[in-house]
């Protein structure tokens, strides 16, 4: 039954999706203000068909900052990637530079105001995510990275990527850090679970730290849910 559910959803959400994304580039004429709740609406067709067709739900806790700030929230599965913009008001986004490059949906998100980066880390891709995320600074906007680099099944906790801690000093934002555990439900996988995914927003960590902490602290923050899982298990 799970299975015939999750193949249930990709056929409702896909099919549905084609006609949301042929209008981006009309949307996307008249800026980001058009842009960001354009994209909003189409997070909330996702997580209509999340509940309706495979039984998923999203229980969020902690309370929003009021200021621009910097999220590195953990990565286990593209759910939560479409899940937080509209939860988290609609941050800048660090997004893998190969997106940029899918005809009409790169233009798109460049006017929704994501910020690229390259997989490689060169000195020249880490000085332009610095830039970029200054941009986003001067717009007095959050940003959100998903620091681990990529989505990691659940349970596992790869350590952060270089350009986190050049981003976190470009900005000079506290650090609000979200951990989740949408990989518990299959979500990463074929075949999804029906459940609850919790995505929990850590207390906010300073501007200014030295890389070695700020990076353990946020390191130990979006993993969080992993340890309570594994002490249950224990237990």
């Amino acid at each position: 039954m799970n299975a015939l559910r999750s193949w249930l959803f990709r056929l409702v959400f896909y099919a549905g999706s084609v006609p949301i994304v042929l209008v981006v580039p009309i949307v996307a004429l008249f800026g980001q203000r058009a842009m960001v709740p354009y994209a909003h609406l189409w997070s909330g067709y996702h997580r209509w068909a999340a509940r309706a067709l495979l039984g998923v739900r999203t229980r969020f806790e902690g309370e929003l900052p009021a200021g621009p700030v910097l999220y590195a929230a953990k990565h286990e599965a593209m759910y939560e990637t479409v899940e937080l913009q509209p939860l988290l008001r609609g941050p800048a986004v660090v997004l893998k530079r190969e997106l940029w490059n899918i005809p009409f949906w790169g233009w798109a998100t460049r006017v929704y105001g994501a910020i690229p980066v390259d997989r490689d880390a060169s000195a020249a891709a880490l000085r332009q995510l610095v830039r970029d995320a200054k941009v986003a600074r001067e717009a007095g906007r959050s940003v959100i990275v998903y620091p681990e680099g990529t989505r990691v099944p659940h349970g596992e906790a790869p350590p952060l990527r270089s350009g986190f801690a050049g981003l976190y000093k470009a900005l000079g934002y506290p650090v609000v850090p979200i951990a989740l555990d949408s990989g518990r439900l299959g979500l990463r996988a074929g075949t999804v679970t029906p459940g609850e995914v919790t995505m929990r927003l850590g207390a906010p960590i300073p501007p200014g730290l030295p890389r070695r902490e700020i990076e353990a602290r946020v390191h130990a923050a979006i993993n969080a849910l992993n340890a309570r899982d594994a002490s249950a298990g224990e237990a």
